[in-house]
């Protein structure tokens, strides 16, 4: 399959910002900030201005809003001088970590970020928040497709933020044969320079994909096979990185690894060599949605927030930036037109068509998964007990120099 993003004339922030019609866009956007009052009236409402002097705090995946850097609009920084309300911001890399602080008490979030098949998670164990949509009326502004998602099929608990599809970036420094498979990920000719997801979801759909499976299968059968295919590649894998994969494959410490296509501008246009492809085994589509944890201490000025990030205008700088697709059409009018009329942002019907959704899976099907995800990583439940032998071994050792420790002090009081 011919790759679908190269690398053009400038970089996507500096397209955005050059030619008559950025410098009009983004005057205006100036001066419209300057002056809130001509603004739509549902950009700074009573909920918005209820809560000022309170702060919320945001957890977000990292990499995934604008902050005022390359020219971009600081959306956290423009939410305060509208509102009042002040944005404690902070990042995760995956949604296994974001469940994990969440489950693990002592984090007080008002916004977070998850993908589909957390969000349906987080519904089940009843963790978020319902939505007043009185506080979010921008939620007008999301396209009939992304409502009543399975994820969240009444759209009582969260609002689309961004969408994507996975697919392979390669470096053709190295890797000069086009690139059409997943398989590539297991070729040891890259021995020592191919990357994985370090979340088990998307690395397994990998091997799934290669197997021929559904995604989303509840068969014991399945999640060993794959799993047996990812301890294959094990040894071939540099690292297990989420965030890194920017320095990593900038840098041409590795060549090949597997990612989402919203950071296709950040890793292509940084690099002559970097080019993406979508498989052609199909993918994972997925949706990152923003809901409110049922703890959040600040519910109106949370959904203020999401009020905010949904209007059209903040949503297509917000966009523009960050190199998501927007669930927005309405957005695409403040966006900059490449990257609108790109086919990694907004792929075509053929790719589109040989994707698949994450769903939540059942308890005990995700217990499976966690099992054989911390073995395929230690190459084995072989190597894990090496380890834990390995690790009591020290721990005897340490013991045993304790007590001699002990003993010799006695003998030298007596």
């Amino acid at each position: 399959m011919e790759d679908l993003f190269h690398k053009s004339g400038n970089t996507r922030k500096e397209t955005a910002q050059s030619g008559l019609f950025g410098r009009l866009r983004w005057a205006f956007a100036l001066f419209a900030a300057s002056f809130p009052a001509l603004m739509p009236a549902q950009t700074v409402g009573a909920a918005e201005t209820a809560g000022q002097g309170v702060t919320i705090n945001v957890y977000n995946w990292g990499e995934y809003i604008a902050n005022g850097t390359d020219g971009s609009l600081d959306i956290n920084a423009e939410f305060t001088r509208r509102t009042g309300i002040r944005v404690n911001y902070t990042t995760f890399d995956s949604n296994e970590a974001l469940y994990s602080k969440l489950v693990g008490g002592g984090a007080d979030y008002d916004i977070i970020i998850p993908s589909d098949y957390m969000v349906s998670r987080l519904i089940h164990e009843n963790m978020l928040a319902e939505l007043d949509f009185s506080n979010i009326p921008n939620y007008q502004y999301i396209d009939d497709s992304f409502r009543n998602a399975d994820y969240d099929p009444e759209n009582r608990f969260s609002v689309p933020y961004t969408w994507g599809v996975v697919g392979l970036f390669y470096n053709t420094d190295y890797i000069e044969e086009e690139i059409t498979s997943w398989s590539s990920l297991w070729d040891d000719r890259y021995a020592g320079k191919i990357l994985m997801f370090d979340n088990p979801r998307d690395s397994f759909a990998i091997a799934q994909l290669l197997l021929g499976q559904s995604l989303n299968t509840v068969e014991e059968s399945d999640w060993l096979e794959a799993a047996a295919l990812l301890k294959q590649q094990k040894p071939l894998v540099q690292a297990y990185v989420m965030d890194r994969i920017f320095d990593k494959m900038e840098s041409e410490e590795a060549w090949i690894a597997p990612y989402y296509s919203g950071d296709a501008a950040i890793l292509v246009d940084n690099s002559d060599n970097i080019r993406f492809v979508v498989p052609k085994e199909g993918t994972n589509y997925f949706v990152d949605a923003m809901c409110i944890p049922a703890t959040s201490s600040h519910k109106a000025e949370a959904e203020a927030y999401i009020n905010f990030l949904c209007d059209p205008e903040i949503a297509g700088a917000n966009m523009d930036y960050v190199g998501y697709s927007t669930p927005e059409t309405a957005a695409k009018a403040y966006m900059d037109p490449e990257m609108v009329e790109s086919p990694v942002h907004y792929p075509d019907e053929e790719i589109l068509a040989r994707t698949q959704v994450f769903v939540n899976l059942p308890e005990n099907t995700g217990k499976l998964i966690d099992k054989l995800w911390a073995e395929a990583k230690m190459g084995g439940p072989g190597e894990s007990a090496v380890l834990v032998a390995i690790i009591l071994g020290f721990l005897a050792v340490y013991i045993a120099i304790l007590v001699y420790k002990r003993r010799k002090r006695k003998r030298e009081l007596a």
